[in-house]
């Protein structure tokens, strides 16, 4: 079997360090000029090899075929030191099927209008909380916002808010790590290092509360209508209807719990980044949400009249994806393109590569949500890739898009934010790809319409239309 230094490598390679340095000083341009050089490109991670999936045909045929491209890898083994082997996300092949079965109850379509109820109100608090004029941070605040909602619709209040905090500070740290820890080279990640304390000390309170939240709820045989619940009573007709154990509702629920918040937090930062330099897109948007929303927080009824606001989130989702890189292991010898692979090789694909391609997108580095007008000629169907395909395609897809288009529709509805001068927002690296030190300041919309009518105004509701046949169902990613 071929070795994988047949495979081209990438130029800029140093002794010993290999790609370190420009993976660590600009590592999107780094990712963006390997297509140049083939549909197969090896990287070096010091002595450590890793070939790089440039081509979206290739990136299909690895995510479909998941026995052989199994989750390992750099990525997956830093990720696997705070949600364990045995999530949905994080498991082999071989227990993913079943567990997949269990969890997929907690998402039925069925659930979704409770959880939008659930995310509604959270949106509506935190948003209500805002001053005219205020200066925001605007990663933390969307933070604030997703965290709410998925606690919310994980737990049901059994994380009091007193206790929201600290763990959502133990996220942070988590998160603010992940890519020095990714890069580092064995055994380093293993020194005590101030970072690699801190990261040990964060896991283990993470872990030890969303334990006990569990622990909790096993006793009480009550069902709080939430995520949790749906785990804990989901049972696998095809395996004599056994349920999940303890470590799997574990590894599950802080996969999203910490997906639920960081990556839908970093897509709706970009997003209103991304408005306020486009202020023809933004007043459109804001046309849009006026003629639907009448000043009030969004609802699930309103999602099939919100289509601008659906491409936005689309389109920040191809530009700024916040899951930009992630690693496979091939399990067994196969053939990639025109290369071979031989078991044990470690692969990346990346969303943010193939998004940002010329021949597949025109003016990839442009913010244009009308390139998702059904109207228009589409990208090729492999050329979005934010919550993968095949068998481990995101679970919690259309939970995700319904909680970013509530968002960001109920503050385009209330709110205009606008950059402060001589910012200059750049990506801040991790597990999701989100913006550094964005912060805003907040005009109240509402009130200049109102004469500072409450925010809490709401029109009658009015019942669901049927859903929009012109809306593509783009979903934002969470646990896989």
């Amino acid at each position: 079997m071929t070795n994988v230094r047949s495979v081209p490598l990438a130029p800029r390679a140093l002794p010993l360090v290999g790609h370190l340095i420009p993976l660590t000083r600009n590592p999107l341009g780094f990712l963006n000029s390997l297509p140049a050089h083939g549909e197969l490109v090896r990287i070096q991670l010091g002595p450590f090899p890793l070939v790089v999936i440039c081509d979206p045909e290739l990136t299909r045929h690895a995510l479909i075929d998941d026995r052989v491209f199994d989750k390992g890898g750099p990525i997956f083994d830093r990720v696997r030191e705070v949600v364990g082997d045995h999530g949905l996300a994080s498991c082999p092949y071989s227990a993913h099927r079943r567990l997949r079965r269990l969890a997929q109850p907690a998402f039925h379509p069925a659930r979704l209008p409770g959880y939008a109820q659930a995310m509604s109100a959270c949106i509506g608090e935190a948003t209500a909380s805002w001053r005219s004029g205020q200066v925001l941070d605007v990663p933390t605040e969307m933070m604030t916002i997703t965290s709410k909602i998925t606690a919310t619709t994980l737990f049901s209040g059994a994380l009091p808010p007193g206790e929201l905090g600290p763990v959502l500070d133990d996220v942070k740290t988590f998160f603010d790590g992940f890519y020095r820890r990714m890069l580092m080279i064995p055994p380093l990640d293993r020194l005590p290092t101030p970072g690699n304390r801190s990261h040990e000390r964060a896991r283990t309170r993470l872990r030890s509360a969303f334990d006990q939240i569990i622990a909790r709820r096993r006793t009480e045989h009550v069902d709080h209508d939430d995520l949790l619940s749906a785990l804990i009573a989901a049972r696998d007709p095809e395996d004599n209807r056994s349920g999940m154990s303890d470590t799997e509702i574990s590894d599950t629920i802080v996969t999203f719990f910490l997906a639920g918040t960081e990556t839908t937090a970093a897509l709706l930062a970009w997003a209103l980044d991304l408005l306020a330099r486009h202020p023809r897109i933004e007043q459109r948007l804001h046309a849009e949400v006026d003629a639907v929303l009448d000043g009030a927080g969004a609802t699930h009824a309103d999602l099939p009249r919100l289509e601008l606001t659906h491409r936005v989130i689309t389109e920040t989702l191809r530009l700024r994806p916040p899951g930009w890189i992630f690693t496979r292991t091939v399990t067994a010898d196969t053939r990639l393109g025109g290369y071979l692979l031989p078991a044990g090789s470690n692969v990346v694909y990346s969303p943010y590569l193939i998004q940002h391609r010329p021949d597949l997108y025109d003016n990839p580095e442009t913010f244009d949500p009308d390139r998702w007008d059904p109207q228009r000629p589409q990208p090729p169907r492999n050329a979005l890739l934010p919550f993968a395909v095949g068998a481990r395609k995101c679970i919690g897809d259309t939970f995700g898009m319904t909680e970013s288009v509530l968002a960001l529709a109920t503050i385009a509805a209330r709110w205009r934010l606008e950059h402060l001068p001589g910012q200059q927002v750049r990506p801040a690296l991790g597990l999701a790809l989100r913006p550094r030190k964005l912060h805003m300041r907040a005009t109240s919309r509402t009130e200049a319409r109102c004469g500072r009518a409450p925010l809490t105004s709401r029109r009658t509701p009015q019942p669901a239309p049927p859903p929009s046949p012109r809306t593509p169902p783009a979903r934002p990613p969470t646990s896989r």
